[in-house]
């Protein structure tokens, strides 16, 4: 167990503060210690017993050492001590370390693993590191600092197993009894797709990971060496782009003369590619497998429906060798039935989740015994280097979400890309998740849930709401108790199509209603994945943005309430902290009334939130203290941010609309209207004071880019003074021909890609518009565009050059001049 930090403080007798981690990813831990053995007043604890050491764990630098014999003993490991070469060699279930004294490097199943410090003997124990060793055999170390106690956790007492079929249709039963209008009973699209994206991950400190004159940009991430899957990646030398049903690999190594190397078809399969990732000779493509069918299906209370329904959807990876671009093979392919949510690429580990809803049965449900066997209420996975055929996770291995409302399984799982041998690990959960964030080391899911009051609910006959919701309840009680009932709200981005209604009263809040967010926290360990806490915070987060972690802390940005509500359930904005157990440390709660989150972004010490209702409210927030967060100031200008970038530690850029602000002519006060797209330069030197320094406006109203929406979208280099991305550009012609108090919407004048030099001293100076699109397809335009093959969507650096790249051609700029340099047109 690593300290990442020690201070020591004048006039505090031999006291340290210092933070724990593990060598390689573990998250940080706060123990104080007088010297280098911990004080009595701290306790190790094992699944909440207090261990016996039969020497006092130590601090070692940066690592906290416990003996050897102690620690195998209590997790039940077997150990061979081998005295000559004062080696340790521990062995269970599967999994075996070896430490030897005075080495750092370790091994775990004969990889190596670099230690923080080398195992030692003190009178003649042997003492190890404790986080690494207790972890290695699957467990959860966690620093708990009101208690003063170092938690050694089994996965048991931070979620339980399901265990039995019984047990299954106890918890499939109570999910589904309160509440018919689940993902189980309704057809869905069954996507759940983050929309937020992410730009060159910063630092800690906040500042842009773009290195000065790199070979070539990377994607925008959230977090320093977490790589996200995207539809464009490139490494120097090739271009990879998501094409339709086909990979196309373009030779970029003379910008003169582009051509295509290689193309990876999917057309003849049933495999959608959406994403991908490139680790040198190694090509990830991610998409999902729909096979669709119709069924009938027996709804509530005999009313019967027909749907078209997604019956074997899966999320598949294929791992093709792409050392030779003339004959690319594949050699892997992993699947996980459910619908394909995210992932993230961690060195050379690659993790998915997929959420896996129950299927459709033509039977009463939930199901009885008889009616269908345990193994198709329950998810599986195939991972070809072991076999062709899919295996089932057993009940003895799922695990489930406390209070879950959701009649689906989150399924996580991980695989070392380095070791074609190595098997795909896999772990589930009953219970779906919505917005994931994750550092080098963890992995955060939340799981949202609302709670009404049984005083404010009343009963109402069936409302049908407009659109794609007719027939369907808004919300759906499905559990009451302690004096709350909980509602099952749809999925994030998971819309509800019609269906025949079934003759059932639905439920309708009268008042108060309480949002709630769940957090799930798992270990990201050479991919491998493990839960190691839960804990809940109240409101809903926006997305990935709104959670952080830093210094061993996790940060989540929520929004409680209701806009449209002018008491005290009002709308609020709140900012918790947590600590390792995620167990709230410090919060700062009731920021901007009324309003609601529209983007937030964590730089170190401080978070940056932007809130909106007519105005753009940019609030700086000090987070040095994790107990006691506090506004230091706040800035008010039309518009919004829907996206925040980092500049450098005190700076950052503002993506979003631009706003204007009109009375009702009938005096019902006023509204705001979203206007073209806006960029703000942010300066928050004086932290009392933000201030927008810089911004540029671009087109009308109708006026948008994929970048409100996903950061990947983005090219930014503060280095080369560069930011780049697609944009779709709508102008109103003449002003002032309108009547209308309502700002008129534009006419399309422009798709294609923005290149801006930026800087602190001139801000924003447009460079160039690039675009695909010839003088006749301008002309074809009219007043409005579509969703083209020609629309540039992404824009990328390699070298000297500048790259842009639709569905129909990639072209080449000389990065300096803009000159057009090649062009690459793709059949």
């Amino acid at each position: 167990m690593e300290v990442r930090g020690i201070m020591k403080r004048k006039m505090l007798v031999g006291a340290l503060l210092i933070i724990l981690s593990l060598g390689t990813s573990a998250p940080a831990m706060h123990v104080a210690a007088e010297d280098e053995n911990y004080p009595e007043a701290y306790r190790i604890e094992l699944n909440g017993s207090e261990m016996e050491l039969e020497a006092a764990a130590r601090l070692v630098g940066d690592t906290t050492m416990v003996p050897l014999r102690s620690i195998a003993e209590a997790l039940g490991a077997a150990v061979d001590w081998r005295d000559k070469t004062q080696t340790a060699v521990a062995a269970k279930d599967g999994m075996q370390i070896e430490l030897s004294v005075g080495s750092t490097t370790g091994y775990r199943n004969g990889e190596p693993v670099e230690l923080a410090a080398a195992p030692l003997l003190i009178d003649n124990k042997a003492m190890v590191p404790l986080r690494f060793f207790s972890e290695s055999f699957g467990t959860v170390v966690k620093w708990n600092g009101p208690d003063k106690t170092i938690a050694i956790d089994s996965e048991d007492r931070v979620l339980p197993v399901i265990g039995t079929e019984a047990k299954l249709r106890e918890l499939l039963s109570s999910q589904y009894a309160g509440n018919p209008y689940d993902s189980d009973t309704l057809m869905r699209v069954t996507g759940v797709n983050e929309t937020s994206s992410i730009a060159v991950p910063p630092p800690a400190e906040g500042a842009s990971n773009t290195k000065a004159k790199a070979e070539h940009s990377t994607t925008n991430v959230q977090v320093e060496g977490v790589d996200e899957a995207d539809i464009v990646k490139t490494d120097g030398d090739y271009l990879y782009q998501v094409n339709g049903n086909r990979i196309i690999i373009a030779d970029t190594r003379s910008a003169n003369d582009l051509k295509i190397a290689g193309v990876v078809s999917f057309e003849s399969q049933d495999f959608h590619p959406n994403e991908l990732y490139v680790d040198g000779d190694t090509l990830v493509v991610i998409g999902s497998v729909n096979n669709n069918s119709v069924q009938k299906m027996k709804a509530v209370q005999d009313s019967i429906a027909m749907l078209p329904i997604p019956s074997a959807q899966t999320a598949k990876a294929i791992v093709f060798d792409i050392s030779n671009k003339t004959d690319i093979r594949k050699t892997r392919e992993m699947e996980l039935e459910g619908s394909y949510i995210t992932s993230r690429k961690i060195g050379s580990s690659l993790y998915m989740i997929a959420n896996r809803h129950m299927g459709y049965p033509p039977v009463d449900y939930p199901p009885q015994e008889g009616d269908q066997a345990v193994e198709q209420l329950t998810p599986k996975y195939r991972d070809s280097a072991v076999s062709e055929e899919f295996a089932v996770i057993g009940v003895d291995k799922i695990r489930y979400l406390p209070d879950s409302v959701y009649t689906s399984y989150m399924i996580i799982a991980g695989v070392r890309l380095d070791r074609p041998d190595s098997k795909l690990n896999v772990t589930a959960y009953l219970g779906a998740g919505s917005n994931v964030y994750a550092s080098q080391s963890n992995l955060y899911v939340t799981q949202q849930k609302t709670s009404f009051s049984p005083a404010s609910v009343q009963a109402q006959p069936d409302a049908a709401p407009a659109g794609n919701n007719a027939g369907a309840p808004a919300v759906s009680i499905v559990e009451e108790k302690a004096g709350t009932v909980t509602i099952a709200p749809s999925e994030p981005g998971v819309p509800v199509p019609v269906l025949i209604s079934p003759p059932i009263a639905s439920k309708k809040m009268a008042s108060a209603s309480e949002k709630t967010s769940a957090v799930y926290k798992f270990v990201l360990d050479q991919g491998e994945v493990r839960i190691a806490a839960s804990g809940e915070v109240p409101g809903h987060a926006l997305n990935q943005f709104s959670m952080d972690e830093y210094g061993g802390y996790f940060r989540i940005a929520t929004t409680t309430g209701d806009m449209w509500r002018n008491d005290e359930q009002t709308s609020k904005n709140n900012v918790y902290v947590l600590d390792e157990s995620l167990n709230i440390a410090g919060k700062l709660e009731g920021i901007a009334p009324g309003e609601r989150i529209y983007s937030v972004r964590f730089m170190g010490g401080r978070a940056y939130m932007v809130t909106f209702k007519n105005v753009d409210p940019l609030f700086v927030i000090d987070l040095s203290n994790p107990q006691s967060p506090e506004v230091l100031g706040s800035l008010k200008i039309p518009g919004y941010s829907d996206y925040l970038h980092p500049y450098d530690d005190t700076h950052l850029i503002g993506f979003g609309k631009d706003t204007v602000e009109l009375s009702d002519p009938n005096g019902n006060g006023s509204s705001a209207f979203y206007q073209g797209m806006k960029i703000a330069m942010f300066d928050v030197s004086d932290v009392s004071r933000p201030i927008e320094l810089f911004k540029e406006n671009i087109g009308d109203r109708g006026t948008d880019s994929e970048l409100l929406r996903n950061h990947k979208a983005l090219l930014f280099s503060k280095e080369n003074n560069l930011m780049a991305f697609p944009v779709t550009v709508m102008e109103v012609p003449d002003k002032s021909a309108s009547n209308s108090n309502v700002p008129a919407y534009g006419q399309f004048a422009f798709q294609g890609a923005y290149v801006y030099h930026v800087d602190l001293a001139d801000g924003f100076r447009l460079k160039s518009k690039i675009t695909h699109l010839s003088d006749a397809d301008k002309l074809k335009a009219g007043g409005g565009w579509y969703d083209s093959s020609q629309n540039v969507d992404r824009i990328v650096t390699i070298g000297s050059s500048l790259y842009t790249l639709s569905q129909s051609e990639i072209r080449a700029y000389d990065l300096e001049s803009l000159n057009e340099s090649g062009r690459l047109l793709i059949p």
